[in-house]
């Protein structure tokens, strides 16, 4: 069973939150800030974190920042629809996904199983390892693991998945909505900022220079790729 924490300071948003949940067969966890988030991931194996943005004592945002220095649980952020910086900084210290307020009950229990999929896959054992290399990056699929010039990084599910689609096509380019409908698995509806910063975030733990890339390239109004040829 997976265990669930739930995290917003409105207590009728956990408790509806808890509802669908525990409807669906999960495990949750209920706290009201970024505080009490932090203690409860420390002590107990949680699976995937739904996280307000807006909350007292510690926000969403620091909370997330916080969980990222030691863990790659997923975290979906819950915010306001006036809250798009928020979403773009959330996604760029490490966030997996947002749901924006007021929210359908049939999205959340979607985006929380399609994130447990990634998240199970990315940790499960492999019984058979396939090796993904372009220069120094080089991706054991089967260990769910990833180094460049044989240095490990740890990626976030997401960044792991975005990684490996360009990976298994070199030199080839992919849009913003294409990338977003293969790795998230959802309509590609006003995706290019939510793929951007993830390319930026992976920029950052792959290149040396993420301002002047060397590996994962954009081909300006067409999308992202890595190009085989830049390692002859």
């Amino acid at each position: 069973m997976h265990t669930i924490l739930i995290c917003d300071d409105d207590r009728d948003i956990v408790s509806a939150l808890d509802i669908y949940l525990t409807s669906e067969g999960y495990k949750t966890i209920k706290t009201y800030n970024g505080q009490e988030a932090l203690a409860a991931v420390a002590s107990n194996d949680v699976h995937l974190i739904l996280m307000d943005v807006m909350m007292p004592q510690l926000d969403g945002i620091r909370a997330t920042a916080k969980l990222r220095e030691e863990s790659n649980i997923p975290i979906i952020l819950l915010t306001a629809k006036s809250e798009d910086a928020d979403k773009i900084l959330g996604l760029n210290i490490g966030a997996d996904d947002y749901i924006t307020k007021p929210f359908n009950p049939l999205e959340v229990i979607a985006r929380v199983k399609s994130q447990l999929r990634r998240y199970t896959s990315l940790g499960g054992a492999g019984k058979s390892t396939s090796l993904l290399s372009v220069g120094p990056i080089s991706m054991d699929d089967g260990a769910k693991s990833v180094t460049v010039d044989g240095d490990p990084v740890s990626l976030t599910p997401i960044e792991y998945n975005i990684l490996k689609l360009l990976l298994s096509h070199p030199g080839q380019v992919f849009s913003s909505s294409q990338i977003y409908e293969q790795v998230w698995n959802d309509p590609a509806y006003g995706s290019e900022n939510t793929v951007a910063v993830h390319i930026r975030h992976l920029r950052e733990k792959i290149e040396i220079n993420p301002a002047e890339p060397r590996y994962l390239k954009v081909v300006w109004g067409l999308g992202y790729k890595i190009d085989k040829g830049d390692f002859k």
